[in-house]
């Protein structure tokens, strides 16, 4: 049902887990799909699998200079940009009294700053041109205190870039630019699948908390991305969808 053939599309952090799910997801239903990453290995071998539809590109969210760079060659090199999501992120276990100030300064410049600079790149270009879809990737982290981890910064990042999308889509809703965002719950990904085998309890723990009873697949969180950048969610923005297997329920 999702047609998004002749749409340019980016998705930073997209070598692995949420991100390589979306990119891919994106590809299916024809989109031109920039694989942005910090590592350039990863993604190059992610484009290298989905066929001539999908590039790598190089990018560091939490600098201003390397965001500028990837919009203007994505336009320069495939003639626009028409959607965009946030992806990129980072979340280290720490308690608030023992966390290092690099630890929370370093996760506020990825998962909230990168992410105002990817908004902001790819609002330049959409507002000049028509329009476009911006998706940011929060968590239920944004609307719960999670445990037994202990993540406050990503915590607090996740929030604010809910948020994000609520202020930015009231922006740019006259030029025809839709800001959403995605809150996913325990999603299957190499991080807590890493988790989870050193912790077994841990991973009992996460999933006695959810409703369905399981770990949510990264293909379920593209799908709810590739929906909010098409035509069929024309009428949606500024909302934040809860794609969490029912966790934010209980």
């Amino acid at each position: 049902m999702i047609d998004l053939t002749g749409r340019i599309a980016v998705v930073t952090g997209g070598a692995q887990g949420i991100g390589a799910a979306t990119v891919t997801r994106l590809a299916e239903a024809g989109a031109t799909t920039i694989v942005a990453d910090r590592r350039l290995e990863p993604a190059q071998e992610l484009a290298a699998t989905l066929g001539d539809r999908v590039h790598a590109r190089p990018v560091d969210v939490s600098d201003s200079s390397s965001v500028r760079d990837l919009v203007q060659s994505v336009v320069a090199d495939f003639g626009g940009l028409d959607a965009w999501v946030n992806n990129a992120g980072i979340v280290e276990d720490s308690r608030a009294l023992d966390m290092p100030d690099e630890v929370w300064q370093r996760t506020v410049d990825v998962d909230l700053t990168g992410t105002f600079f990817g908004a902001r790149e790819a609002g330049r270009h959409m507002t000049a041109h028509g329009g476009g879809a911006i998706v940011n990737i929060s968590s239920i982290a944004a609307y719960r205190a999670t445990r037994p981890e202990h993540h406050v910064a990503y915590d607090v990042s996740k929030a604010a870039v809910a948020h994000m999308a609520t202020v930015l889509a009231s922006e740019w809703a006259s030029a025809g630019v839709r800001v959403n965002a995605v809150a996913p719950g325990y999603t299957n990904t190499e991080i807590l699948k890493g988790v989870g085998s050193a912790d077994p309890e841990v991973m009992a723990a996460w999933i006695a908390q959810v409703p369905q009873g399981r770990l949510i697949e990264p293909v379920e969180i593209a799908n709810v991305v590739v929906f909010l950048v098409s035509d069929l969610a024309s009428s949606i923005t500024g909302q934040v969808v809860h794609a969490d297997a029912g966790y934010t329920a209980w």
